[in-house]
Formats: structure tokens, C-alpha cells, sequence
């Protein structure tokens, strides 16, 4: 099978070898069965009888934030019709801290669901938050290598509008989350953007195309009623874009797009249902680098 057959290459000339080359068998970079489980059970359990804390609408074409104390619940749910959304995550405390989706992705793989953790930025690298539930897990991997919930795609931005069509678009998930969280923490829009990061596509169906390898995406299977929860290991700023594409089938910078809101709710359990939890210390790493 020609590799890349789509892509534009110089005229090399395939090696005798070439097929052994390419039958070499994968390893995996982050093997991840020695990292610590984490207790679905507690957390569920703590779930059930928990309260709803507060609540929030991020408006199609717009952004929203809401605070998420450690230990508490976030619920992502789709109210109205299909909708993706892209998800930034702070140490409510610290910027700095941010949603790491480059090495939550080496870790997990492509697309997240339950049981799975997202992890902070250098030099925390600490989980962040737990998936408890996912009502999307069913979908799985389709025929074409797509799947829900990735952590490979940046977030739709004005800077590749501008350079691919040359248009000045101000409501893409960049700008909504750039604006949303100067909101949440009253600071320029300059400085805010500078911690806006690669997101979660929460409900986005993504992969990679068998021969380009470029980043695809496809009609959301999501629907009103069907939602992604987070259990919060340390005290969250959470920032929601109600993406621009709606359920991103054909465009994910669209005016004409069909779009919806996403519910963002908070869940506090009863203290004596997580007995035995504890936040996540920042990672151990004595940060000499070898000096």
C-alpha cells in the first residue's frame, strides 16, 4: 500500500527494502498501565446523591465559564440540537496550569472517554479531571477511523481563517474562549489570550484520513440529552465554546451553520461520600534538568 498517496513528495526512489520498512511493528511511546486507576466507583457513588452547585449556557457562537471546585462535578450536555464544543481547563488559582491535550493524547490516545483523565500542563503534569460518565462511549471507532471527544484538533481560530481565506472572523472557539475568560478574570484580552490553549472537542467526531492523514472531521453523533461528565481533581476554571459549526458536519467556522448552546453544570457531593480522595499533588519531578 503507498503511503501518503495524496500528498505532494519529491520523485525518491523506493528502496528494495521498503515494504520490510513499513511492516515494522508499532511500540507504544506512553505505555499507560502503571498509572494510578482511578476509583469510578467512589466517584459515581459520590455522584448520586450530589447537589447541583450552579450552572451555565455557553450561547451558540459564544463562550461561557464557570468554576468547578475540587471534588465537585462537571456535567457538558447538549439541551437543544447537535453541538460540539471546545473545552479549556485552568487551575482555577493558577493560569498557568493549564489543559495539556499533547500529552492527555500520548497518554490515552486520540479520543477520551470514560475512565480516562486529563492532565496539566509542564510543570504540574497532574491530573486535572476524571471522565465518570460519557453517553457518547457506545460510538466507539467508526469505518472511516473517527471517533467522539478528541484531543487532537487546536480549536477553529482567526489566524488559519486569515491565512487559508483571508477573512476576519471574530466568533471562532479561539476568540469566544479569548473573551470568556478575560471575562471570568477581568483581564485584557491580549493577556487572556496568551493562556487560551489546545482544547477537548467535546461531542466532535474526528480522525485522521487513511491516506493524507489529515485531521477530518464529521457530523456529531450527539443529541439533546446526551452528555460528558467530570469528576474535578483540583479546584477548575472551566471555559466552553459553543463552536461556530454547530455539530461541525460541514464547516467548523460557519455563520450559516445550524448551532445550538451547551449546558455547563456543577455538582457538589455530600463530604462523606468521597472519604478517601484526595487532590492530586503537582508531579514529583525535582525540575534540575540534569544542572
Amino acid at each position: 500500500m503507498q503511503i501518503n498517496a495524496g500528498k505532494k513528495t519529491g520523485a525518491m526512489t523506493e528502496p528494495q527494502d521498503a515494504q520490510a520498512r513499513r511492516a515494522i511493528q508499532p511500540v507504544i511511546c506512553y505505555p499507560n498501565d502503571t498509572l494510578p486507576v482511578p476509583d469510578l466507583a467512589l466517584y459515581r457513588g459520590a455522584r448520586m446523591n450530589a447537589e447541583k452547585l450552579d450552572e451555565i449556557r455557553a450561547a451558540p457562537r459564544d463562550a461561557a465559564s464557570i468554576e468547578v471546585p475540587a471534588g465537585c462535578f462537571l456535567r457538558i450536555s447538549s439541551v437543544e440540537g447537535s453541538q460540539v464544543g471546545d473545552l479549556n481547563l485552568f487551575n482555577s488559582h493558577d493560569l498557568s496550569e493549564r489543559f495539556y491535550s499533547g500529552k492527555t493524547r500520548a497518554l490515552h490516545g486520540t479520543h477520551v472517554t470514560t475512565g480516562d483523565r486529563l492532565w496539566s500542563s509542564f510543570p504540574t503534569l497532574r491530573p486535572m479531571a476524571t471522565i465518570i460518565e460519557d453517553t457518547l462511549n457506545w460510538y466507539g471507532m467508526d469505518e472511516f477511523g473517527g471517533s467522539v471527544h478528541d484531543v487532537i484538533g487546536t480549536r477553529c481560530d482567526p489566524y488559519t481563517g486569515q491565512v487559508l481565506q483571508g477573512v476576519q472572523y471574530h466568533h471562532c472557539c479561539h476568540s469566544n474562549l479569548t473573551r470568556a475568560l478575560a471575562d471570568a478574570r477581568n483581564l485584557p484580552l491580549a493577556e487572556a489570550e496568551r493562556h487560551v490553549h489546545d482544547v477537548l472537542n467535546v461531542f466532535m467526531c474526528t480522525g485522521f484520513t487513511r491516506d493524507t492523514g489529515q485531521y477530518f472531521m464529521k457530523a456529531s453523533p450527539v443529541r439533546p440529552g446526551d452528555y460528558l461528565e467530570l469528576f474535578a481533581e483540583i479546584d477548575l476554571l472551566a471555559v466552553l465554546s459553543a463552536c461556530p459549526g454547530g455539530d461541525c458536519s460541514s464547516e467548523h467556522t460557519s455563520d450559516t451553520a445550524a448551532c445550538h448552546p451547551l449546558l455547563m453544570e456543577v455538582f457538589r457531593p455530600k463530604a462523606a461520600d468521597l472519604e478517601g480522595w484526595s487532590s492530586p499533588p503537582v508531579n514529583g519531578y525535582d525540575r534540575s534538568h540534569g544542572r
